[in-house]
């Protein structure tokens, strides 16, 4: 027996052609692939804000010359240790560095530890990219 299921959806005339410009601009093949993400999308929001299990990136740029800047870091990356999987740390030139950090952890730890780093000065950029555990067999 198949794991996919179809279902019929009915949407006013402005909604689906909305819809459609959504799919063509951001490049899906079908609704059903643009449906799957939305669902995915709403279904991993609904984790965190339930501080669910989620597993994901910091991305962070900072300046490494600033005053013990690195090393307050680090600091708090050790404060967290039971959220960080591993990091990786890349010099994108004589100034500044790229710091890639693998996450997985309740949702509200993980965000924590995002913020507490973005809170430094120094740290020119920082993103949280994050994806629940599961999310498929909801």
């Amino acid at each position: 027996m198949s794991s996919l299921y179809r279902f019929g959806v009915s949407l006013d005339k402005k909604l689906i052609d909305a819809f459609d410009a959504f799919i063509e601009r951001e490049q899906y093949q079908n609704r059903s692939e643009a449906i799957r993400d939305l669902i995915r999308e709403t279904l991993i929001k609904k984790k965190r804000d339930d501080n669910g299990l989620v597993a994901g990136a910091v991305v962070m740029t900072y300046d490494h010359h600033r005053r013990d800047l690195a090393e307050r870091l680090m600091h708090v990356q050790h404060d967290f240790q039971d959220s960080i999987i591993s990091t990786q740390h890349i010099h994108l030139d004589h100034d500044h560095c790229l710091e890639i950090i693998a996450v997985r952890g309740k949702a509200l730890d993980v965000e924590n530890l995002a913020s507490t780093l973005k809170a430094f000065a120094g740290v020119t950029h920082l993103s949280l990219s994050l994806s629940a555990y599961g999310v498929e067999e909801e």
